[in-house]
């Protein structure tokens, strides 16, 4: 049995949807179907380009007949969420082709977004950053543009590419403030102070903005991810799992998915599951090799399963990567990994291993 949107009754006849979005205007079009097969449902799903009728993206969702209330469910909120960056990316790649010799803000804040979901480098956040700052130049009001500039200065501080740490901590939160305080109603605003409140070591207020984050965006996966993060740093790695999970289902193809793998890997490393957690970080270190707590994750891994030559070539590599995080009081120096309760799991598991490994602890 195959059902299909591509065809319904307009103005009296029957035409296909790419030739109304044509008509009408319309720029992208959803086009699917759906297919029984015994227990099994397949959807796949198209999106097109409705003024060219070019292919822009595809999927297709697979799952069982029993439970289709609930894969309905997984399935609308990956699909909503695969859209949103699809469409982001379009759009941005349709700004940096038309060239406009003067975009407005809302094209600046669109192409901002795609670059800040494309894969992690300090050259695609500066992009991201430098069309936010244009956006907020051509509008001092823009509340996307706020939102979006503050992500882009708490990511980079998260992940070591700030080089004024604190000054653009404080830019980030009077941002989001100002933000929240035009529309308390979005769910990045909330992601976004959540990194902040982490970054300041404040992880219960963490906790607490990536709920709101998510209860405002049931589809937003990063919000989902970095919640795991924030319970792995309050010492709840067991509760953590089941919200990173959510962020792989939502977002599979997330080009910055290594770092899903190795907060699952983190997980099971802190609830003593070596075996477990090398799986999940050797699938994270082939998604992103230049991730140094990646490589370190895996000699703490390493080490405690006591295979010390593995462990000292990752560490090697982790060093290698960033040779100023050379000692545990080092990792110790970032506010959010200062959780009395991480760091009880950390000294009978990654510690023990890291130190097997040759890290020394001053």
């Amino acid at each position: 049995m195959i059902a299909r949107t591509t065809a319904f009754v307009y103005k009296g006849r029957a035409v296909d949807v790419r030739q109304v979005a044509r008509d009408l205007g319309v720029r992208y079009v959803l086009e699917g179907s759906v297919r029984l097969m015994g227990e099994r449902v397949q959807v796949n799903v198209q999106l097109l380009d409705g003024q060219t009728g070019s292919h822009v993206w595809a999927d297709r969702f697979e799952t069982d007949r029993r439970d289709l209330a609930e894969a309905q469910s997984e399935i609308t909120g990956r699909l909503a969420r695969t859209l949103n960056l699809e469409l982001a990316e379009a759009v941005g790649r349709q700004v940096e082709r038309e060239q406009a010799a003067n975009p407005d803000a809302r094209d600046l804040v669109m192409r901002g977004w795609a670059w800040w979901y494309r894969r992690m480098s300090p050259a695609n956040r500066q992009e991201a950053q430098h069309a936010f700052e244009r956006a907020l130049k051509a509008d001092r009001q823009s509340v996307e543009a706020k939102i979006g500039l503050a992500t882009i200065l708490v990511s980079n501080i998260t992940d070591g590419w700030s080089s004024g740490a604190q000054r653009e901590l404080v830019l980030a939160e009077a941002l989001l403030l100002e933000a929240l305080e035009r529309d308390p109603n979005r769910s990045m605003a909330h992601y976004a102070m959540a990194m902040v409140r982490r970054s300041q070591g404040r992880l219960a207020e963490s906790k607490m903005e990536f709920e709101a984050a998510i209860a405002l965006d049931r589809n937003n996966a990063r919000a989902y991810f970095n919640f795991g993060l924030t319970l792995v740093f309050l010492g709840q790695p067991a509760a953590a799992i089941a919200h990173i999970e959510k962020a792989l289902r939502l977002n599979p193809y997330d080009p910055n998915s290594a770092n899903f793998y190795w907060s699952l890997g983190m997980c099971h490393l802190l609830l003593n599951e070596p075996d477990r957690a090398i799986e999940f970080l050797t699938k994270a270190r082939a998604g992103n090799p230049r991730g140094y707590y990646v490589h370190m994750s895996l000699a703490g891994a390493f080490g405690l399963k006591g295979n010390l030559e593995e462990a000292q070539a990752a560490l090697t590599a982790a060093l290698a990567l960033k040779p100023e995080i050379n000692s545990l009081a080092r990792l110790r120096a970032y506010a959010w990994m200062n959780n009395p309760a991480y760091w009880a799991l950390r000294e009978k598991t990654v510690d023990i291993g890291l130190r097997r490994a040759g890290f020394p602890d001053e």
